[in-house]
């Protein structure tokens, strides 16, 4: 037996020998960050530990073996009031018109709650006016929760949080994997269940609203999410023919999940394209009427998973392409999330001159996916990394430097970005174009044909069209013709819910969206090679 003390926490347990650091944490209930899901190859659950003979050492709590007393010293913080995470997007004109309607019998002194005119229960006193929403955007990174009028449309408040399921597992196929025994299962939906209730007690508590005023629930996201969210195994995700064991569109009670709402409250759960294009891609069809488009629009959710749909005058085809946690900030060097600290801006001008933006105006201590993308257009603008992605020592000068033998450029006195970051950007970014580049093939139409690239998800509100084309996420044609439109997985979500005729709309269209199975495709290795260059 050996004793665990964390120190940052105030917290020590007893655990046998040969538990993992990463595993007496969570037994301790210390939060440390496992993205990779253990594996031991993102490097971001680095602690520093004491043993009893005074030795220090920086270790991965997930690949550390226990094997007497030692003290462990957390690094880093999950502080979701930190986080900057986008908690809105594009909106169309939805009118009011909920499913939860209310009627206040006088003589009874009883207000009487349906659903879709089916009566749900009673309620005392006059309570017709406290009709409430929740629609919920779960994303593989953040969750965002918004609070509802169902009588206005009102959206009232907003809250948003870290995923906690991105502790265990950073990318869906990791996720997919964690949860599929019912251990895995039961502690990834736990985790992003708590953490809802926590958002929806905080809003609701801010609005001075009962909690048991709050009806219904729409979750968005993607399909393994979803799955999880629900409680059902996404193992079948995971292998061929990858069919999930969710069937959406889906009705589920929220007390059947442990949502602290009302009792008779149902949580719709809308129809996913596909296995790997989810519901938070069909909010975003809503929210940018995809489906009613006059012109060739290409829809692109930049994320861990790059979803895309080209929208033909309303004829549309998706894709999805696993571009990798690297635009999340994991995998790289100095990644982190988009919170203090983390640089989301970068330029050089012509004289040479850096300029860099750090959020919060504080020291630099990490890059975000923002400033990553950024950082790596600007160095590709001016050659200082070439076409194949290596460094030029010439035009980089004295910024080039060699931490660890590895060639790296120098951002900051303490930050740099490594020749592996480089290497990550190109997978990321070759994925997404090579998925692009198949949709206008199928649709026999080149890249000049596009009317306009809407940028969709909380992280590509904060991308620069110049940085996109630089890389090549984005081919030059659409140069002046891209528009970041936000978080559509929440404001499409808040159309679903007030909306009742939205659902039946959306699960009518997507039975029409050409799905194209980039993995089956024995051309797509190709494109995804060609496409790695700058």
């Amino acid at each position: 037996m050996a004793r665990i003390k964390f120190a940052n926490e105030n917290k020590e347990i007893t655990a046998e020998s040969a538990i993992t650091i990463a595993q007496a944490a969570r037994l301790a209930g210390v939060v440390t960050d496992t993205p990779c899901g253990g594996m031991g190859i993102c490097g971001k659950c680095k602690v520093r530990i004491t043993r009893p003979d005074g030795k220090e050492r920086i270790v991965l709590a997930c690949q550390t073996t226990v094997k007497d007393d030692i003290i462990v010293y957390t690094q880093g913080n999950n502080d979701d009031n930190k986080l900057n995470v986008l908690t809105d997007g594009l909106k169309h004109n939805t009118k009011p018109d909920s499913r939860i309607t209310k009627r206040y019998d006088e003589s009874e002194d009883k207000t009487y709650v349906y659903a879709d005119g089916i009566e749900l229960c009673a309620e005392a006193h006059d309570t017709s006016r406290m009709i409430y929403g929740i629609a919920i955007d779960i994303g593989t990174t953040t969750l965002v929760v918004s609070l509802v009028d169902l009588i206005t449309g009102a959206m009232l408040d907003t809250a948003s949080a870290l995923n906690p399921q991105a502790r265990y597992a950073q990318d869906i196929i990791s996720r997919i994997s964690y949860a599929s025994d019912a251990q895995g299962l039961e502690t990834l939906h736990t985790a992003v269940i708590n953490k809802i209730n926590d958002l929806t007690s905080q809003i609701a508590a801010r609005n001075q609203i009962d909690p048991s005023n709050i009806y219904e629930t729409v979750f968005c996201g993607n399909t393994t999410v979803l799955h999880i969210a629900a409680k059902v195994n996404p193992k079948t995700l995971g292998f061929y023919p990858f069919e999930p064991a969710l069937a959406t569109p889906a009705y589920l009670p929220a007390r059947a999940i442990n949502l602290k709402i009302s009792p008779i409250a149902s949580v719709y759960l809308p129809p996913c394209i596909s296995s790997y294009i989810g519901a938070d891609i069909t909010a975003g069809i809503l929210s940018a009427q995809l489906h009613k488009s006059e012109g060739r629009i290409l829809f692109v959710d930049i994320g861990t998973n790059g979803e895309m749909v080209f929208s033909d005058h309303g004829r549309m085809l998706a894709a999805s392409t696993a571009a990798g946690p690297a635009f999340e900030g994991m995998t790289i060097e100095f990644g982190m999330r988009a919170e203090p600290g983390a640089i989301d801006y970068f330029k050089i001008d012509d004289a040479g001159n850096q300029t860099i933006r750090v959020i919060g105006n504080q020291k630099a201590i990490g890059i975000c996916g923002s400033g990553l993308i950024d950082i790596a257009g600007e160095l590709v603008r001016h050659k200082i990394v070439d076409a194949n992605g290596k460094f030029d020592s010439a035009k980089a000068g004295d910024r080039l430097i060699a931490p660890n033998g590895k060639p790296a450029y120098r951002l900051t006195p303490d930050i740099y970005l490594t020749q592996k970051d480089i290497r990550q950007v190109q997978l990321a970014k070759a994925a997404i174009r090579a998925g692009i580049e198949l949709l206008l093939h199928s649709a026999k139409l080149s890249a000049e044909s596009i009317d306009a690239v809407l940028i969709a998800g909380a992280f590509g509100y904060h991308l620069r069209e110049e940085s996109l084309i630089n890389i090549g996420l984005l081919p030059g044609t659409v140069r002046g013709k891209v528009r970041f439109i936000g978080n559509t997985s929440i404001s499409g979500g808040r159309a679903f819910l007030i909306n009742k005729a939205c659902r039946a709309e959306m699960e009518q269209q997507v039975k029409d969206v050409t799905v194209l199975e980039l993995s089956a495709r024995p051309d797509f290795q190709d494109v995804f090679v060609d496409q790695l260059a700058f």
